[in-house]
């Protein structure tokens, strides 16, 4: 069955870090687009961040920018999030996916991520203030 698990999140304190990792299972991320997505109660999912394939070019969203760093390692189907000076808003459930690149996998990571198939359980991350 194809599908990723994410793992790395728990409770941090505001202004800490940390890395999440996403594991693809049953099939490899060669050839897609993987993007780091959030979702707190109440609210609507929102695009985190989004990488590239061979050329590893990324998007962050605007609220991420400058605390956050996608990257992914395709020889061993994972895609990490590092996260840097959390804050109490960022608390949330953080889920991967992934689009394959010929289906313009980038403009669907960004903008429709509900296009996707290939989603994890998501492993929430909490930040205290």
């Amino acid at each position: 069955e194809e599908h990723f698990v994410e793992s790395g999140g728990g409770l941090v304190e505001s202004g800490g870090s940390r890395r999440l990792t996403c594991t693809a299972s049953g099939f490899t991320l060669e050839m897609n687009v993987v993007g780091w997505f959030r979702q707190a109660p109440g609210k609507e999912r929102e695009t985190v961040a989004c990488i590239g394939d061979v050329d590893e070019k990324t998007y962050y969203n605007n609220l991420v920018k400058g605390r956050f760093s996608i990257s992914r390692d395709t020889a061993e189907n994972k895609v990490y999030l590092q996260m840097n000076d959390l804050e109490p808003e960022d608390t949330a459930v953080y889920s991967c996916a992934a689009f394959p690149v010929l289906r313009g996998g980038f403009r669907l990571c960004i903008l429709n991520p509900a296009a996707s198939n290939l989603w994890g359980q998501g492993t929430q991350v909490t930040v205290s203030s």
